[in-house]
């Protein structure tokens, strides 16, 4: 095999004019002047004849052809030369054939040129690696596609790829002029001249191909009379309308499988995403004329809606799921329209790219192996025996159809995959969600906080007084209102753990900042996760107490706003750096000894001028159990026994987590010298259900509570297990309460 692909000049007349005008040097080579201009890595390989195995790939018409037979003119190794289209398996058999023979005589590779080298299938592709390895071949592709997709990836890492640029119009007109001088190869031999705007016309209509180019000047030239080729000398006249039936449709830069393909659909769908409407009327235009399959870009419309404007417009996806069924209706030319229709209304509306939260979700899943919470789980089957879908709060029945409760596996409570955005459709729930999240997990934390194993009174009354949610809001709404914050204040918040009163506050403090001192670690993990929706400078800053002592003197490290923290250094102050403008708090003690500690704690964060304003409840307000009993003329007797040690246990003065009242709050913050204002005092009906676990936890023996009811049935057990009884068959109706939360503000002079 020889060099066959290139024609010798005695028939260079009878080849097309593309072919007849293909560059023989470098020198006399357009264009891709960023891989062959003086100096570039490329040219230097070609003149040195120091080659090695390269792949060019670009858009047709832009010069891989003619760079490879600029190297046939210049190697003094052997070149042949296939087609990926026309050669089979046994031309590829003879190329291989001929290199090793080759080798062996002289001791050198042979280039083996292959032209639309990703119409090969992998095989064929695969039977050329082996000598490429081994230095028998020096392998140079051409393709219009992208290689990284459609090489072989092993033929691609022992090749260079140069990527061929669509030729400027500078380079066309160049390449336009050459031909009209060139008395051998082109038009030099007659006078050709052009109308104004019919050479511009050829050159703009090539689009950056300087086959098309040269295809539309043989068409034009030749054309224009009446035999040929004329006397030489002869003036030929090119007009517009010469100019327009010679090229009569632009050249498209890809074919419906190509990588230009993708490009123009990228560019558009990149326009849509970066609302600018006209950019994506171009791109749009350029599918159109160049025969795009409309279904295509409406299938790619149809993503768009959903992953760039989401939510921010629901009305999107309708939009454009109308626009297609109506061009399928209406089809070409008129459903143009309704592409430009879609497009146009994408590209106009709001954008938000949320739903990309999935993915976080996906991975999430990947890697994490958690079981379906058990109120989740499916009651229908294994309810009664496993007690699958225990404790499950059925949303409907609330006001809103909406209850806070967990849905989220325990490993992933604080995890956030949704954020809505702030604009559009999701401006308007972004409050709301924001609320009812933070509410979930504020109500969630406080539902933990009566889970534990070993439990206490302490323990009951967090998760009597926290589980609703709807009262949480009300007590939220009222202690932010009562603060009154604004964009500059600094805020802390004490006992920050739920996240109640942290994370308004956080997006209010704009300019400001937001603290937020936390009793427990699992619960700062908690806020960790969810602080990384906010931008990093908004975030709050955040110590947290040791948990061997809720209230001690703790340890802080200040840092720079926006940072979580768990803070680490000895001292007085968990702020040292902070003036704080205000303190706000939810249920900061659950005991009136806890108070004088929480006085003192605080009064280390606040300077003369600071808001302290924090609300509790009132602990002989709340659930009574005694309330759930029916009445029972036979069970009278034990059910008024019940009540009456009930009532004793909440009234004893002497249990000190239960007998206080707002005015014995007040003493002790007078004692601890600080002035007190009663700001409000508000009574919340509530109802919740109660769970088995529950009921065990608060007859045990280590429950204060069980104790004190057991000990007012020592003699009569039987009775307390009949009472214990039907409290069981009473739990699934909800229990109705009432909950009194007083609001207090503290204030004094530091001296």
């Amino acid at each position: 095999m020889s060099k066959d692909l290139f024609e010798t000049a005695a028939a260079a007349e009878r080849l097309p004019l593309a072919a007849r005008m293909r560059p023989r040097s470098l020198d006399e080579y357009i264009g891709q002047e960023h891989i062959v201009g003086k100096g570039r890595l490329l040219r230097r390989a070609i003149q040195a004849d120091r080659l090695s195995s390269v792949i060019f790939f670009g858009p047709p018409g832009t010069g891989k052809t003619t760079l490879a037979q600029v190297i046939a003119n210049h190697t003094k190794s052997n070149f042949l030369s296939l087609n990926a289209v026309l050669a089979g398996v046994q031309q590829i058999r003879d190329a291989i054939a001929s290199a090793e023979q080759y080798k062996k005589l002289y001791g050198k590779p042979t280039i083996l040129f292959v032209d639309e080298v990703h119409r090969w299938n992998r095989a064929q592709q695969d039977a050329l690696l082996p000598w490429v390895e081994n230095g028998t071949v020096i392998f140079i592709g051409a393709t219009t596609e992208n290689p990284f997709f459609e090489v072989n990836k092993a033929l691609v890492s022992r090749s260079r790829v140069f990527q061929l640029k669509a030729l400027t119009d500078a380079d066309l007109y160049r390449t336009a002029e050459r031909c009209l001088r060139d008395t051998e190869r082109g038009y030099g031999k007659w006078k050709v001249s052009f109308t104004d705007g019919a050479l511009e016309h050829l050159i703009e209509t090539a689009a950056g191909d300087a086959r098309s180019l040269l295809n539309a000047l043989e068409l034009a030239v030749e054309t224009s009379v009446e035999h040929w080729p004329p006397p030489a000398g002869t003036e030929i006249t090119i007009d517009m309308q010469a100019a327009e039936e010679s090229i009569q449709q632009k050249a498209v830069l890809y074919d419906k499988d190509g990588d230009y393909h993708y490009d123009i659909i990228s560019a558009f769908i990149k326009s849509i995403r970066g609302s600018d409407p006209d950019a994506a009327l171009y791109w749009l235009a350029r599918m159109v004329r160049a025969g795009e399959s409309p279904h295509f870009i409406f299938r790619r419309m149809l993503i768009s809606a959903c992953e760039d404007i989401g939510l921010a417009d629901p009305h999107a996806l309708t939009v454009v799921t109308s626009a297609a069924a109506a061009f399928d209706r209406i089809g070409l030319p008129e459903g143009r329209y309704h592409l430009t229709h879609a497009a146009l209304y994408l590209a106009t509306c709001p954008k938000s790219n949320s739903a990309l939260g999935f993915f976080d979700a996906l991975k999430a899943v990947e890697k994490e192996q958690t079981e379906v919470p058990n109120h989740l789980k499916d009651a229908n089957r294994d309810g009664e025996s496993l007690g699958h879908g225990e404790g499950y709060l059925y949303p409907h029945a609330y006001r809103d159809h909406w209850i806070a409760q967990q849905y989220l596996p325990d490993e992933l409570i604080g995890r956030v995959f949704y954020t809505p955005g702030y604009t559009g459709y999701e401006e308007k729930i972004r409050n709301d969600v924001l609320a009812k999240r933070e509410t979930q997990l504020a109500a969630i934390y406080e539902a933990a906080e009566g889970n534990k194993d070993s439990f206490t009174v302490e323990d009951w009354q967090a998760r009597t007084e926290g589980s609703s949610a709807e009262i949480l809001e009300q007590i939220r709404d009222t202690l932010m209102g009562l603060a009154n914050l604004s964009a500059d204040d600094r805020v802390l918040i004490y006992r920050a753990d739920g996240g109640l009163l942290l994370w308004p506050s956080t997006r209010i403090t704009l300019n400001g900042c937001t603290a937020g001192i936390f009793e427990h670690q699992e619960a700062l993990q908690s806020a960790l996760r969810y602080a990384e929706t906010f931008e990093f400078l908004n975030r709050p800053i955040t110590a947290v107490l040791p948990s061997s002592n809720r209230y001690m003197e703790t340890s802080s490290n200040m840092v720079p706003a926006g940072s979580m923290v768990n803070a680490e250094k000895k001292g007085c102050e968990l702020f040292p750096d902070l003036a704080f403008d205000a303190v706000l708090s939810y249920n900061p003690a659950a005991a009136a000894d806890d108070f004088s500690a929480f006085f003192s704690h605080i009064a280390q964060e606040h300077t003369a001028g600071t808001r302290i304003i924090f609300a509790f409840p009132l602990p002989q307000q709340g659930l009574r159990l005694s309330a759930l009993l029916p009445p029972d003329d036979a069970a009278e007797q034990s059910v008024n026994r019940f009540t009456a040690a009930e009532t004793a246990f909440f009234s004893d003065s002497k249990n000190k987590r239960i007998a206080w009242t707002e005015r014995t709050v007040a003493e002790l913050a007078e004692k601890a010298g600080y002035c007190v204002q009663l700001l409000k005092k508000i009574d919340y009906q509530e109802k919740r259900l109660i769970t088995q676990a529950e009921l065990n936890r608060w007859f045990s023996a280590e429950s204060e509570y069980g104790t004190a009811i057991r000990s007012a049935f020592a003699a009569d057990e039987a009775e307390l297990e009949k009472i214990i009884r039907q409290l069981e068959q009473r739990r699934r109706k909800p229990a109705a309460y009432t909950r009194t939360i007083v609001y207090m503000s503290v204030s004094r002079e530091i001296v």
